[in-house]
């Protein structure tokens, strides 16, 4: 008695399924992928922020080696002089040189987080932009469905439906 009842749902269900899916698979399915780092960093907008973080990292850089070299002096300067210096002075300038050595520290984490943050906010903002383009092309050409490709969501995709490239040249073009 159960497996004729379940014999019935199993082709009910069959039935109902293929009647709402026979429209789907009389539609032309037009489908792509899109690798969204790929067009941040590849699109002109993303070209011209990595020059410019990599000038801000290349000022950083130059700014770390300036401290790095004054805190060097002064702790070979106070190694040089602890032997002369009674206690009370010599522990004054080891509380001097640590004090520094933090200051140092932490100058260098708000300063790595701060270009940390621009650097995704410039990826947002240019990601945001190609998230219309991305839309207008959908819409243009005709596809039904456009993926994100990376590895998180989208395991396989075929170079064939990669339209990564005519993003990037839509949302230059539209830059211009």
């Amino acid at each position: 008695m159960w497996k004729r009842r379940l014999a019935v749902v199993v082709g009910m269900s069959v039935l109902i399924g293929g009647f709402l899916i026979k429209p789907l698979w009389s539609a032309e399915f037009k489908i792509g992928s899109v690798d969204i780092q790929r067009a941040v960093n590849e699109s002109s907008a993303g070209k011209e922020a990595t020059k410019s973080l990599l000038k801000e990292a290349e000022k950083f850089r130059q700014q770390v080696a300036e401290k790095q070299k004054e805190l060097q002096q002064m702790k070979e300067s106070l190694e040089k002089q602890a032997p002369m210096l009674n206690p009370e002075a010599r522990a004054a300038k080891e509380k001097d040189y640590q004090s520094k050595l933090r200051d140092f520290q932490r100058w260098g984490e708000d300063t790595q987080n701060e270009f940390n943050q621009k650097r995704l906010q410039v990826e947002r903002n240019i990601a945001l932009g190609l998230q219309k383009v991305i839309q207008k092309v959908g819409a243009d050409e005709g596809f039904t469905l456009i993926l994100e490709k990376n590895e998180q969501f989208v395991l396989y995709a075929s170079k064939a439906i990669d339209i990564t490239d005519r993003v990037i040249k839509a949302y230059d073009s539209q830059k211009r």
